[in-house]
């Protein structure tokens, strides 16, 4: 990969991580995307309603689209302090890795495929609305996509609507995510969120303290929640992300509430923990006490075959890039697609650590080779038979 395409991608990571984008609120990364496809020549740039911004790379139109995706939205409200730290060989910062450096390698896609047709000689840096036309050099269009809606309770709406949009219409969904380069990700994990409610009269702290507490009796079906046995084998996770409830330190809280996230690797398995739940709340139920499970979001499970076409190709282009690829099951934006049996995986663009935490951060020296890896999947699906990328039902 030309060091001039790795330095911008880069630096144009750091300009996106800058801007905050929490999940619902996406709306000016959303546009500095928008006005930086116009500025590469992009065709049929536009944001949907959801508010995922696309544009394409016109193809001959001698094959169907192919969509390559990042998710522009982070887990960060918008008070994070955003502060970048640069560390021997690595880049420290709030959502550098998740997704800001995903979306620059939408554009590091783009500035590849350039520099086939008018060499190295890149005007990366212009200003928006000053473009060259596009020369097209693949057999079908390349969509990219920056799409809303993919952390915590976006529940992802954003890459539902781009189904909504392409369905089947295209060969496949290339997701592309800042972290886990050398992993690729053929299976979406089973994900249930919940939001578990608890109401009671309430009171005042002395005068009424043999009334029950809705904090208190959160607090109980808590320790019963974690006293669930989880398997090592298949892996199953419950997490309780976010407490809240009661008005005054003086007060028997009258509402509390908490924000569960459930997963495992088998849907039976789910099921069953799901059903553990649930029946925990039931139980909890009594006179002056009314516990309620609300599911506030879902992402459905979905797998594409170790042997099937754009999986081998991936593994294919990693191996050229010296690395040892693993098959992995996340949960991703492929899920949905996953979900609707249509062609999709998952990969990332370099390494790093720190996910969802203030220390996140990324590794600068393999973004080469993740680069290196995606321009040679996108190129790679035009190589293979269009109709092997079917997934039967």
């Amino acid at each position: 990969m030309d060091a001039k395409i790795i330095d911008c991608v880069l630096d144009l990571a750091l300009t996106i991580q800058q801007i905050p984008a929490p999940t619902f609120d996406e709306g000016r990364r959303a546009m500095f995307v928008y006005e930086h496809f116009l500025a590469e020549g992009l065709t049929e740039v536009s944001i949907d309603a959801e508010g995922n911004v696309y544009g394409k790379i016109p193809g001959t139109g001698l094959a169907p689209p192919l969509v390559v995706s990042a998710h522009l939205d982070t887990v960060f409200p918008v008070s994070t302090d955003l502060q970048i730290k640069r560390e021997a060989g690595k880049v420290v910062g709030p959502g550098i890795g998740d997704n800001a450096v995903g979306v620059a390698g939408l554009f590091g896609l783009l500035w590849a495929l350039r520099a086939k047709t008018v060499g190295k000689d890149l005007n990366i840096n212009r200003e928006p609305k000053q473009y060259d036309p596009w020369i097209p050099i693949l057999p079908g269009d390349v969509w990219l996509v920056a799409n809303v809606g993919e952390e915590g309770l976006g529940d992802l709406h954003g890459m539902k609507a781009i189904i909504d949009r392409f369905g089947e219409q295209v060969l496949g969904y290339i997701v592309v995510e800042g972290l886990s380069f050398g992993k690729v990700y053929n299976r979406g994990l089973s994900v249930q969120r919940y939001k578990i409610s608890v109401r009671t009269p309430g009171g005042h702290s002395w005068v009424d303290h043999n009334r029950p507490s809705a904090v208190h009796e959160l607090a109980g079906l808590v320790t019963r929640l974690l006293a669930i046995p989880l398997p090592e084998q298949p892996r199953s996770i419950l997490n309780v992300g976010v407490i809240a409830g009661g008005t005054t330190v003086n007060t028997i809280a009258a509402e509390a509430h908490l924000e569960l996230d459930l997963r495992s690797e088998e849907p039976g398995m789910f099921a069953d923990l799901a059903g553990q739940v649930e029946s925990l709340v039931n139980e909890s139920n009594r006179t002056d006490v009314q516990v309620t499970a609300e599911v506030i979001g879902q992402r459905p499970a979905g797998v594409i075959s170790a042997d099937h076409p754009l999986v081998r190709l991936v593994i294919r282009c990693l191996e050229a890039q010296g690395i040892t690829p693993s098959l992995n099951i996340g949960s991703t934006d492929a899920n949905f697609p996953l979900s609707c049996s249509l062609p999709a995986i998952c990969l990332g663009l370099t390494t790093g650590g720190g996910a969802h935490s203030l220390d996140e951060y990324i590794n600068i020296q393999p973004l080469g080779q993740g680069l290196e890896q995606l321009v040679a999947v996108v190129e790679g699906v035009y190589q293979v038979s269009f109709n092997n990328f079917h997934i039967p039902d």
